[in-house]
């Protein structure tokens, strides 16, 4: 959907950057496809250099996820592309850290062996779905519609 108007290149690239924040934070579940397909582990250069980044600043995830809303999402300065990109961003990575902590709720003993792997591999490869969806759909100046979740962001943006 283009509606808003057009979108420059500029813009296409920065609302294609918030992205790499779910991407980093769920490689976590992508260990078990990364253990019996080590080509897939091509997918983890773009956020190498955020990871260490990541390692070195206590609280860094947090504060990227409060300065992405704070700065990005809550200011109508910033085109709605953009805005509307960096909080589908935010949702898609909060949806993760739910189920970061349902897994370590339930815990390792129900989730053992091929159950947990199967889990483990389903959430990875969604995020890859939805993470090169909007990417693509980013660089095309296209808004990427994914459902529930975009009328979620609708919401949140105007």
């Amino acid at each position: 959907m283009t509606w808003r108007g057009t979108t420059t290149i500029r813009d296409r690239i920065f609302a294609a950057l918030p992205y790499l924040l779910p991407l980093m934070d769920g490689l976590v579940f992508g260990r078990f496809l990364f253990e019996q397909f080590p080509i897939l582990q091509i997918i983890t250069l773009p956020v190498i250099p955020l990871m260490t980044l990541y390692q070195v600043i206590p609280f860094a995830g947090f504060i990227v996820f409060l300065a992405l809303y704070m700065l990005v999402v809550r200011n109508e300065n910033i085109p709605h592309f953009i805005r509307f990109n960096t909080m589908q961003a935010i949702l898609i990575d909060i949806v993760l850290i739910l189920c970061t902590l349902i897994f370590q709720v339930l815990g390792s003993v129900l989730l053992q062996g091929f159950v947990g792997e199967t889990l483990y591999n389903m959430i990875f490869l969604g995020l890859l779905a939805a993470f090169f969806y909007s990417v693509i759909q980013c660089f095309l100046g296209k808004y990427a519609e994914i459902p529930t979740l975009s009328d979620a962001v609708y919401m949140q943006v105007r």
